[in-house]
């Protein structure tokens, strides 16, 4: 009888252990959802509300803006990624940043990372909506400078580098590279040493997201979920909120077992002495259907 009362007592412990272990977690994280969260003054061109239970596709545009003080910067980095929950996939389209296209709101051709510059996140995402003719439901915004702290806090990334150069103080050769947050930087940040310039650095940006994402994803993150949430309070911006982030975890996370990346081929040439990327009509029309099917719209 003693013994069963010991053990009767370990196990209650062992469960107010674990409750409060995931309350800390809870707590973490809805304070960092709370930091992170900030709505954008737009309305996307879908004509239907998303039902997450019907696990409904959605688009989530990627921002990686560099932010300097007294500047709103440029997203050097832009990523489209809609997730199919149904067919299980994610596609993942990149954006050279110095791709022609209409500003949305400014009534201008000129780069699409100066829509952010023009205009922020809401003139970000109806150029890109305007130029794909797709809906664009969502937007997550990192700060490269912090981009690191995200790093560091899943534990460091692995990525398949393809060519061997050195950047930032750092060597990285070819084959597969474990990176710390300041490497994992430098890593996507070179573009000048690469003979397929932003093709290059956003292969390798895809890289990096697709790990942090698996790592962070991953049971061994949840030992570091603190420095996780702290940096992601610090250096991410979304219009999604708390619940939505829960439904997506809940309904839509088989989808990252495939991702499927591509990007949109054209050929660069200066207009008025400016350097752009040219993406022919029939292009860009290829890369509307592709994410429209996987859209089921």
């Amino acid at each position: 009888m003693k013994k069963r009362k010991i053990i009767g007592i370990i196990l209650l412990v062992i469960i107010l252990g674990a409750g409060a272990y995931v309350y800390s977690i809870y707590h973490s994280l809805t304070k960092a959802v709370n930091t992170m969260h900030n709505p954008v003054d737009r309305k996307s061109s879908r004509d239907k509300e998303i039902r997450f239970k019907d696990k409904d596709p959605i688009s989530i545009l990627m921002l990686g803006v560099d932010e300097r003080k007294g500047d709103r910067g440029r997203s050097d980095t832009m990523i489209v990624l809609t997730v199919n929950p149904t067919v299980k996939s994610v596609q993942m389209l990149s954006i050279p940043r110095d791709t022609r296209v209409e500003i949305v709101g400014k009534g201008t051709e000129d780069k699409i990372n100066h829509a952010y510059a023009f205009g922020g996140v809401a003139m970000s995402m109806n150029t890109v909506e305007k130029f794909l003719d797709i809906p664009i439901d969502y937007y997550i915004k990192v700060n490269m400078e912090g981009f690191e702290d995200i790093v560091d806090a899943v534990g460091g990334v692995t990525a398949n580098n393809t060519l061997d150069f050195s950047y930032g103080g750092y060597h990285f050769p070819k084959g597969e590279v474990n990176l710390d947050g300041k490497k994992a930087l430098a890593f996507v940040r070179m573009r000048k040493e690469d003979p397929r310039g932003d093709f290059g650095r956003n292969e390798r940006q895809r890289q990096v997201i697709q790990g942090v994402i698996s790592k962070g994803a991953s049971v061994s993150a949840l030992t570091k979920y603190n420095d996780v949430f702290e940096a992601l309070g610090k250096n991410v911006e979304t219009n999604l909120t708390f619940d939505e982030m829960i439904s997506i975890q809940k309904y839509y996370k088989d989808a990252r077992q495939k991702i499927e990346q591509f990007q949109l081929k054209g050929q660069g040439t200066k207009i008025g002495g400016i350097y752009y990327y040219i993406v022919p009509d029939d292009e860009r029309q290829k890369a509307h259907n592709r994410l429209k099917q996987h859209l089921e719209l």
